[in-house]
C-alpha cells in the first residue's frame, strides 16, 4: 500500500498578514492596501484590517499592529475610541507625528515610500 504524501498545509491569510507588518520598522507605518499587495492580494486591504483585528492579546505584542493605517494617513478604528487612542499613542512613541487633521505624513512615515 503506498502512503498518500499530503502537501504542507498552506499558510492563512492572516498569518501572512502577521508576518508582513512584522517587517514594518519602529517609527514607520503602512497602509492596509500596502499590506495587501505585498501579499499579491490588491484587493484585499480589508482584509488586512480584519487580520489585524482578530489578533490575541497575548499576539498585540508580538505584531505591531499600529503601524497599519488607512490610504489617508489616518487610524481607521471607526467607533472604537479606546483602541484609536491606542494606536495613536503607540506611534507617537515610536515618533510618528500627527497635522491638526489627525493624519500622518505618509511621504514622511511610510514604509516602502518611494524617494
Amino acid at each position: 500500500m503506498k502512503k498518500k504524501i499530503s502537501a504542507p498545509p498552506k499558510e492563512s491569510f492572516y498569518t501572512k498578514v502577521y508576518a508582513a507588518v512584522k517587517k514594518i520598522p519602529k517609527g514607520k507605518v503602512a497602509t492596509y492596501g500596502q499590506i495587501a499587495n505585498i501579499l499579491g492580494s490588491p484587493r484585499a486591504a480589508r482584509a488586512v484590517g480584519y487580520a489585524l483585528n482578530a489578533l490575541q492579546k497575548n499576539d498585540l505584542q508580538s505584531v505591531p499592529w499600529q503601524r497599519v493605517i488607512n490610504a489617508k494617513g489616518e487610524i481607521s478604528f471607526k467607533g472604537d475610541t479606546i483602541r484609536a487612542n491606542l494606536q495613536r499613542k503607540l506611534l507617537e512613541q515610536e515618533g510618528i507625528v500627527f497635522n491638526v487633521v489627525a493624519q500622518i505624513d505618509l511621504s514622511r512615515y511610510g514604509w516602502l515610500q518611494k524617494k
